[in-house]
């Protein structure tokens, strides 16, 4: 049973979201079934009606409007501030469904004690296993990327930073990190941890808030008992996207690791993209450029990126 102690503060960010949110919001129900919760919704500045659509829907939701593409994390910042108190903040992207009970197993797993956030096992649209576990990024694991491919490498957790063994999705586990798509966490989490970094505005925000929190005793705890769907972006196949995803992963390393190792991580990551250019993928080539270019690397990225959901 869920305490009735527990308040879970749903925080969603939307960005020209009009189409997902009726399923989304749909589904909130079922998966909250037995908790008191809140939605706070952050609206990047979409061009559609993705506000009106929250409002007719859901009319006790609080709606940020955000006046302008300010980012995933900033609109999660801005989300939680305005929230109504909580025990626990529970992140979903506009394209996320949750199934029934899925957020009071979550629930269960954030009791653990040293447990900071908890995700759930994530399927697609058509019911396939999404692999969302990951490990700390590396240069050999980047390199075992580059040079075995991301699911040959991911099975050897020294190689690859996802986790692709599908048997590993059958058991509850620790992780260093997970797609942040749906990330349930607790207050004393983001009491410690937070806010997100808004400095990354989108992709890597949340490999740096599950690292931070793992720095501060808080593990990320996988929890297959919990299902969602997330029917995903486009980040894999859009070159601008691809390229930020890129662009932050060189980022957040430098944050963590000495110059050495940094320059290191981006050798690591100009052979992997160099290697996919050559076989002629244009979001690896962008990439390529953007690794390349010592102004990319150094500026912060801007509202000209989009949400990967827009």
């Amino acid at each position: 049973m869920v305490s009735t102690a527990e308040t879970v503060a749903v925080v969603v960010v939307t960005y020209n979201s009009e189409r997902l949110i009726p399923d989304l919001l749909a589904s909130l129900g079922p998966g909250l079934e037995g908790i008191d919760w809140h939605l706070t919704v952050a609206d990047n500045a979409s061009a559609d009606d993705s506000v009106g659509a929250v409002r007719r829907l859901a009319p006790d939701a609080t709606v940020v409007e955000m006046g302008r593409n300010a980012g995933y994390a900033a609109g999660i910042n801005a989300a939680v501030a305005k929230a109504g108190p909580f025990t626990a903040v529970l992140v979903l992207n506009p394209d996320v469904r949750l199934t029934p009970g899925c957020i009071g197993t979550l629930l269960g797993t954030l009791r653990t004690p040293g447990t900071g956030i908890a995700v759930p096992l994530l399927v697609d649209g058509d019911g396939k296993l999404i692999q969302t576990m990951r490990r700390e990024p590396s240069i050999l694991r980047t390199l075992g990327d580059a040079v075995l491919g991301a699911g040959r490498a991911g099975r050897y957790p020294a190689l690859g930073e996802v986790v692709t063994e599908e048997r590993a999705y059958d058991i509850a586990a620790i992780t260093d990190w997970a797609e942040g798509s749906t990330v349930l966490f607790s207050a004393e989490c983001w009491e410690r941890c937070g806010p997100w970094d808004e400095s990354f505005f989108l992709y890597s925000e949340e490999t740096d808030f599950a690292l931070r929190a793992r720095d501060a005793g808080l593990v990320t705890r996988f929890t297959p008992a919990a299902q969602a769907i997330h029917l995903e972006g486009d980040s894999r196949v859009s070159p601008r996207l691809w390229m930020l995803l890129t662009l932050n992963k060189v980022r957040l390393y430098r944050r963590r690791h000495n110059p050495v190792a940094a320059a290191g991580f981006w050798a690591a990551l100009v052979l992997r993209e160099g290697s996919r250019a050559a076989l002629g993928k244009t979001p690896s080539r962008t990439a390529v450029r953007a690794l390349l270019s010592p102004s990319r690397l150094r500026e912060q990225p801007g509202p000209r990126m989009v949400h990967p959901n827009g």
